[in-house]
């Protein structure tokens, strides 16, 4: 699925809402909280880069490769900041940034709406599984790991979910879960033992590489505060 550059804009825009409506009046426990996909941020500090990639992307700050660096920059500058100025700041960058990406593209929706996910997982308030967005994502991270699959000279690998499926039907090893968590398992958002749980033909360990998307796969299985379930 790819979506219009107009339709991209609205996503972001919608998920944008979504993230604030979670954590606008959280308690600072909640805050505090640790993110499990993100284990060396709290809830504060996903907000925070999430706010700064746009205010980065806006002021012509964007490095290539999104590193460590610079998005822990984007953490340290706003950490004495509570969640209200981080709204704040956002609100302030919402109709320069829709603008920014009707001109030059819409990159900033899929950090957004991945994050927002990583945000459910962490303070366990699932949604937002089946949004055009997310469909999207799935359908472009899926490329990639099929891209790797086959720079490492694998066999292709089917995905099969509900109602989306990618690879061939002979597939030497297939994967079959819900949509959504295909598409979290497609950023590097599920773990080893989830991938092989799911693993209902063939062998998927020469795989789990492929899988790396984003970076090394979760320790621990993310659920991103739903119940994980095949099909």
């Amino acid at each position: 699925m790819e979506l219009s550059d107009a339709a991209a804009i609205e996503e972001w825009t919608q998920a944008q809402a979504r993230v604030i409506a979670l954590v606008a009046d959280l308690p600072a426990a909640d805050v505090a909280r640790r993110v499990p996909a993100c284990p060396d941020w709290t809830v504060h500090d996903l907000v925070a880069h999430v706010v700064g990639v746009d205010a980065d992307v806006l002021s012509g700050d964007e490095a290539d490769d999104h590193n460590s660096g610079w998005t822990q920059a984007q953490v340290d500058a706003r950490a004495g900041r509570g969640i209200g100025a981080l709204i704040e700041e956002w609100h302030g960058l919402t109709e320069p940034l829709r603008a920014w990406m009707a001109e030059h593209g819409t990159r900033p929706m899929g950090d957004v709406v991945m994050h927002e996910q990583d945000l459910r997982g962490a303070l366990g308030t699932p949604g937002a599984h089946d949004t055009p967005a997310m469909a999207q994502l799935r359908d472009r991270f899926a490329a990639r790991v099929a891209d790797a699959v086959a720079e490492a000279g694998l066999p292709p690998i089917a995905l099969v979910g509900s109602t989306w499926r990618t690879g061939p039907e002979d597939a030497e090893v297939v994967l079959t879960a819900s949509d959504f968590d295909l598409a979290r398992a497609v950023q590097s958002r599920r773990s080893a033992d989830q991938l092989r749980a799911w693993t209902t033909r063939g062998d998927v360990g020469r795989y789990l590489a492929c899988f790396e998307t984003l970076g090394p796969l979760p320790a621990r299985p993310l659920s991103d505060g739903a119940t994980s379930s095949p099909g």
